[in-house]
């Protein structure tokens, strides 16, 4: 488990007065992926029109491009405005397999300081059952910090 307050403060001082949400996405990107051994792929899927989710920027293989709201863990974050914490991406309906490897996964809606919805910041892990309340709770404080401004 990352020690949450060290990497919130080290993502605070990186971040202090930077307003660019690509720039602000791509340094959490990389502090939070090498932050913990369980993370296999970390990244955003930005809104970019209605019901539409794009990729980037991210840490890891590969990812699917574009998501639709209506199609997988991402998708369901978005479209429900609510923290998907899955245990095991199999058991997810509709699950959305971008990297075969991937076997847990945990996606909290971003949302900016006038509570416009920027996208989902998105963890997989090659390890089942990888994530826990702490960690959906700890990042998303640290999201709220850095976008909610």
């Amino acid at each position: 488990m990352p020690d949450y307050p060290a990497l919130a403060a080290r993502i605070r001082a990186l971040t202090e007065g930077e307003g660019d949400d690509v720039a602000l996405m791509a340094t959490l990107a990389c502090e939070i992926h090498h932050s913990d051994d369980r993370f296999d792929w970390t990244g955003f899927y930005r809104v970019t029109e209605p019901g539409v989710l794009k990729i980037g920027p991210y840490q890891g293989g590969h990812g699917c491009l574009v998501i639709p709201f209506d199609r997988g863990v991402c998708g369901a974050a978005a479209r429900t405005g609510e923290v998907q914490l899955v245990p095991d991406v199999e058991a997810f309906p509709g699950h959305i397999a971008c990297a075969a490897s991937t076997r847990s996964e945990l996606v909290i809606p971003v949302r900016d300081g006038a509570g416009r919805l920027l996208g989902v910041f998105d963890i997989d892990s090659d390890q089942p059952d990888a994530f826990t309340a702490e960690d959906a709770e700890a990042l998303g404080a640290i999201l709220t910090e850095v976008f909610g401004r």
